[in-house]
């Protein structure tokens, strides 16, 4: 039993969203990064 789904049906769609919300801001700063690079 997951400790961390109180609630199984829109426990995996908020994961994934908290994930690809990771993703993004880690995809945004190499970006920012590589254009701040001289």
């Amino acid at each position: 039993m997951p400790v961390l789904d109180p609630n199984p049906q829109n426990g995996q769609k908020k994961l994934l969203l908290v994930f690809g919300a990771m993703i993004l801001v880690t995809v945004v700063i190499g970006v920012i990064a590589a254009i701040a690079s001289p």
